[in-house]
C-alpha cells in the first residue's frame, strides 16, 4: 500500500488539496486499491486519532488566544513591549519579537500568534516607516516561537506519540529553546535594521507612563505565570490549564480591561471552533495515514535500515534534521508529529539520545517548516492578514531562516539547552 500512499499524497498536495483531505484521501485510496481491509477502518482510525482526553487542551488554548485578541489583551502586551524598545534603531521590530514571545506563553500556536498580535504589529511597523514586506517576514519568523514556549499544542501531541516524555517535561524543555529563537530574531532584526538604516521614531515615554503601562499589562502577563506555575506546581494538568486560561482570559477581557462584550463572544467562539476543527481534522487524517504505515511495517523496515547503517547519535540527528526540513516543505508540523515521531523516536532512544532532547529538535525543526515555501502556513496567514503576496514575504525570509537554522544547530549539538531545565525541575 505504501507505493500508492505516498504518490497519492504528494499528487494531492501539488493539486492544492488541503492537508487534512489529502492525508485522508491518500489513505482511502491505498486501502481501496491495495488491500482487503474494510473501508470503515479509515473512519475508525480517524475517530481514534482524536478520541483522547489530552487533546481537549487544543480547542481550549485556541479559544483562550481568541479571547485574548478579542479582549484587547494583545494590544496591551504590544504597548508594554514597545515602551522599552520603540525608541531604538529597529525598535518596533524588537517589540514585534517581544510581543510574539509573550503571546506564545498564552496561545501555544504559531498561527494564532501571527494572526493576532503579529497582524497588529505589522501595521504599527508600517506606520513607523518599515516596509510592509519586512514587517511581515519578521512577524512570520518570530511567530515560530509560539509552539516552542509553553503551553504548546504540538508538544501535547508529541507526548501522545512518544510515551517516554510527558507534556510537563516538554513544556519545561521548551522555555530555553524558545528564548534562543527569540534572541536570534532580535539579533537578525538588529543586523537588518543596521544595514538598511531603519530607525525608531517612537519617543521614549516618561517613567511614570511606563509604570502605568506596566501595571496595566500585569493581569495579561500573569496568565503566563498562572499556566506554567500551575502545571509545574502540580496544581492542575495541561488540559485543565487550558480551561483555566479560557476563564482567566474571559474575566480579564470582560471585567478587568472591559474591552470584551457579550455580543463579541459568538464571533470569537466561531473563529475558535473553525480553527479547532481544522486542527483536529488534520490529526484525525494523520492517524489514518500513520495506521497504514504501521500495518505495512514501514516504521520497522526504516528502523532496521537505519540501525544497519550504524550511525552515531550526531549523524543520526543530522540525518533527521535533513529529513524533517524536507518534510516541512510540504506538510505542517501536526501531521509531521503524528506520522514521523512513532517511527523516529524509538530509533533515537535505541541510539542513546535523550528523548526530551530529540523531542525538542523534532518540534523546532517541524515548526521552522511553517515559514518555508511552498506550503509554509505562516507565510500565507501573514500575507492574507496584511494583503501581501507570499512571494514578497519569501524575498525577505533568508536572514531569518539562517537564524532559525543556527538555533536548530545549537539545539542539535548542545542537548543541555533542552534538557537542563527539565532535569533540575525533576523531569
Amino acid at each position: 500500500m505504501a507505493e500508492i500512499l505516498f504518490p497519492a499524497l504528494f499528487l494531492l498536495l501539488l493539486l492544492g488539496v488541503p492537508v487534512a483531505f489529502a492525508l485522508a484521501i491518500a489513505a482511502f485510496a491505498a486501502l481501496s486499491l491495495a488491500s482487503s481491509y474494510p473501508k470503515i477502518v479509515i473512519v475508525k482510525e480517524m475517530f481514534s486519532g482524536i478520541d483522547s482526553f489530552p487533546l481537549l487542551a487544543v480547542p481550549f488554548f485556541i479559544l483562550a488566544a481568541e479571547l485574548m485578541t478579542g479582549g484587547a489583551m494583545t494590544h496591551i502586551l504590544l504597548r508594554f513591549a514597545a515602551q522599552f524598545v520603540g525608541h531604538l534603531r529597529g525598535g518596533l521590530g524588537y517589540a514585534n519579537v517581544m510581543s510574539s514571545t509573550m503571546f506564545a506563553g498564552i496561545s501555544g500556536s504559531a498561527l494564532a500568534d501571527a494572526a493576532g498580535p503579529g497582524a497588529m504589529m505589522i501595521r504599527m511597523m508600517e506606520k513607523g516607516g518599515y516596509p510592509r514586506a519586512y514587517a511581515g517576514a519578521l512577524t512570520a519568523a518570530s511567530s515560530v516561537v509560539g509552539p516552542i514556549i509553553p503551553p504548546s499544542i504540538i508538544m501535547i501531541l508529541y507526548a501522545m506519540q512518544d510515551q517516554r516524555v510527558s507534556v510537563v517535561a516538554l513544556f519545561m524543555a521548551g522555555l530555553l529553546p524558545g528564548l534562543c529563537i527569540a534572541l536570534a530574531m532580535l539579533a537578525t532584526n538588529w543586523w537588518v535594521c543596521r544595514a538598511r538604516g531603519y530607525r525608531g521614531d517612537e519617543p521614549r515615554p516618561p517613567v511614570a507612563e511606563m509604570l502605568r503601562t506596566t501595571l496595566h499589562a500585569l493581569p495579561a502577563l500573569f496568565l503566563i505565570v498562572l499556566i506554567i506555575g500551575g502545571i509545574r506546581g502540580g496544581i492542575f494538568t495541561p488540559t485543565e490549564a487550558s480551561v483555566i486560561a479560557v476563564f482567566y482570559a474571559l474575566i480579564c477581557g470582560m471585567f478587568i480591561y472591559r474591552s470584551l462584550r457579550l455580543r463579541d463572544l459568538p464571533a470569537i467562539l466561531l473563529r475558535a471552533a473553525l480553527t479547532s476543527t481544522a486542527v483536529l481534522l488534520i490529526l484525525a487524517a494523520a492517524r489514518a495515514f500513520a495506521w497504514i504505515l504501521i500495518i505495512e511495517s514501514v516504521p520497522q523496515s526504516l528502523a532496521a535500515t537505519i540501525v544497519d547503517w550504524n550511525l552515531s547519535p550526531i549523524l543520526f540527528l543530522l540525518a533527521v534534521n535533513l529529513l524533517l526540513l524536507a518534510f516541512g516543505l510540504f506538510l505542517d508540523p501536526l501531521p509531521g508529529v503524528m506520522i514521523l515521531v512513532p517511527i523516529l523516536a524509538p530509533i533515537a532512544f535505541s541510539l542513546g539520545i535523550d528523548p526530551i532532547h530529540f523531542a525538542i529538535v523534532v518540534i523546532v525543526n517541524l515548526t521552522i517548516g511553517l515559514t518555508t515555501p511552498p506550503v509554509g502556513s505562516l507565510l500565507f496567514v501573514v500575507a492574507s492578514a496584511v494583503r501581501l503576496r507570499p512571494s514578497e514575504l519569501m524575498r525577505e525570509m533568508p536572514p531569518f531562516l539562517v537564524a532559525h537554522l543556527a538555533v536548530l544547530a545549537l539545539l542539535t549539538f548542545v542537548p543541555a539547552v533542552s534538557t537542563w531545565l527539565p532535569r533540575i525541575s525533576g523531569f
